[in-house]
C-alpha cells in the first residue's frame, strides 16, 4: 500500500484538501466518476470538473487552481501536469507479474547464449545460438529469440514475440505479445511472369526505451538496417518496412503502414491508419491525423491531413456523385472561358467619352 504523503514527496508535490486522507492507504486507482474510499484518481482535463465535487476518492491528483472545487473527504496532490503526475504513479498499482530471476525448465537455451544476471525466461521461450540478453531483462513464454539476436538491459519481450537473426534492441524497451521483429521486407524483382525474391541482408537496430505493442512487424533491412531510434512508442498492429527510419520520440498510433526507405524525423506523431508511400522524407516534429495518406516528401513541420470524416449515407451519394462529374465540370468550366475570350469586346459608349 501507499499513501497520499508518500505519493506527493515522489513527485516533490504540495499536498492539500483533507489532512486526515494524507496517509490513508490507497487501494487502487479509479475514474474521477466511480472512485470510491481507498480509491487515487485524476483530473487533467477541465472537461470532466463537474464530476470533481462528488468524486468518493480517497486522494486526487490535480492542480492548484481547482483545489478549491475538490471534495472535503480527499487528500490533493497538487501538480503542475497531472496526467503526466498519473502516469509516473500508476506503476505502483500495476498488476503485472513481477520478475522471477529464472529460467523455466521446459525453455531451450543454447550453450553459447549469454545470458545476464536477473534474467527471466518464460516457459517454452527459444534462445537461439549466440544471442545475448542484459541483466534484469525478461523473455516471455514462447518467444523466440533467433541467431545471434541481442537485447539490452531491463528489456520486456513478452509473450510470442520473435526476435529474428541478428536484430539488436536496447536498454529498457517493451514489446507486447505477438510481435515479430526483424521478419523479411517485401522485397521480390520481376522475372518473366514469376517473382525473384530479393535476400534481405540487413537487420533491425532498435534504441533504448522503446515500446512496442502488440503483433506489430518490422522488417529487416534489404542492404542497409532498418532503424527505430530511442524513445519511440508504436501502437498495436503497425507495419514498419525494411530501411524505414523512425526517429527519437516519435510516436505511431495503431493500424499504421510505413513502406520501404522512407525516414520520419524525430518528434512525429502519427495517427491511426496513416499510410506512408516509399523513399519518402518526413521533417522533424511533423504531425498527422487519423488516416493521412502521405505520398511525397515533407519539407516543412506542420499539421496534416487527409482522412475524410464520417457523414449521414445521403450525404455520402451525393458528395461521392458530385466527385465523379468533376471532369464534366472542368469541361464545361474549360468552354466558357474559351467562349469569353473569343467575344468581341464591347464598343464604349459615348456617354464614356
Amino acid at each position: 500500500m501507499i499513501t497520499a504523503r508518500q505519493l506527493a514527496e515522489q513527485l516533490d508535490a504540495q499536498l492539500g484538501g483533507n489532512e486526515q486522507a494524507w496517509d490513508m492507504p490507497l487501494e487502487r486507482v479509479s475514474a474521477l466518476d466511480k472512485a470510491q474510499s481507498g480509491s487515487l484518481t485524476f483530473l487533467a482535463s477541465r472537461q470532466y470538473l463537474a464530476d470533481l465535487p462528488d468524486s468518493q476518492a480517497t486522494a486526487i491528483v490535480l492542480k492548484p487552481d481547482m483545489a478549491d472545487q475538490a471534495p472535503g473527504v480527499a487528500a490533493l496532490i497538487l501538480v503542475a501536469d497531472p496526467y503526466l503526475s498519473y502516469a509516473r504513479i500508476s506503476h505502483h498499482f500495476s498488476r503485472e507479474p513481477a520478475p522471477t530471476g529464472h529460467i523455466d525448465l521446459s525453455a531451450v537455451v543454447a550453450e553459447d547464449a549469454v545470458i545476464g544476471v536477473g534474467v527471466t525466461i518464460g516457459p517454452g521461450a527459444v534462445i537461439g545460438s549466440g544471442v545475448s540478453i542484459g541483466e534484469g531483462s525478461q523473455i516471455g513464454a514462447g518467444a523466440v529469440l533467433d541467431a545471434g539476436a541481442r537485447v539490452g538491459r531491463n528489456t520486456l519481450i513478452m509473450a510470442n514475440v520473435t526476435l529474428c537473426h541478428g536484430v539488436v534492441m536496447g536498454d529498457d524497451c517493451r514489446v507486447q505479445p505477438g510481435t515479430v521483429i526483424g521478419s523479411d521486407g517485401f522485397g521480390f524483382a520481376p522475372d518473366q511472369g514469376q517473382w525473384q525474391r530479393i535476400a534481405q541482408l540487413g537487420t533491425v537496430r532498435i534504441g533504448n526505451r522503446v515500446d512496442i505493442g502488440a503483433n506489430v512487424s518490422i522488417d529487416r533491412g534489404a542492404i542497409e538496417d532498418t532503424c527505430i531510434e530511442d524513445d519511440v512508442i508504436i501502437d498495436n498492429l503497425v507495419q514498419v518496412a525494411h530501411n524505414v527510419v523512425i526517429g527519437k520520440a516519435t510516436a505511431l498510433a495503431g493500424q499504421v503502414g510505413i513502406a520501404g526507405s522512407t525516414t520520419l524525423g524525430a518528434g512525429c506523431t502519427v495517427g491511426g491508419q496513416a499510410g506512408f508511400a516509399g523513399h519518402i522524407d518526413i521533417a522533424a516534429g511533423t504531425h498527422f491525423t487519423g488516416q493521412t495518406m502521405v505520398t511525397k516528401s515533407i519539407s516543412d513541420a506542420g499539421l496534416y491531413s487527409s482522412g475524410w470524416p464520417a457523414q449521414p449515407s445521403r450525404e455520402w451519394r451525393r458528395t461521392v456523385a458530385r466527385l465523379r462529374q468533376l471532369d464534366q465540370y472542368e469541361q464545361r468550366l474549360k468552354s466558357l472561358e474559351k467562349a469569353l475570350a473569343m467575344r468581341p469586346a464591347a464598343p464604349e459608349s459615348e456617354d464614356s467619352e
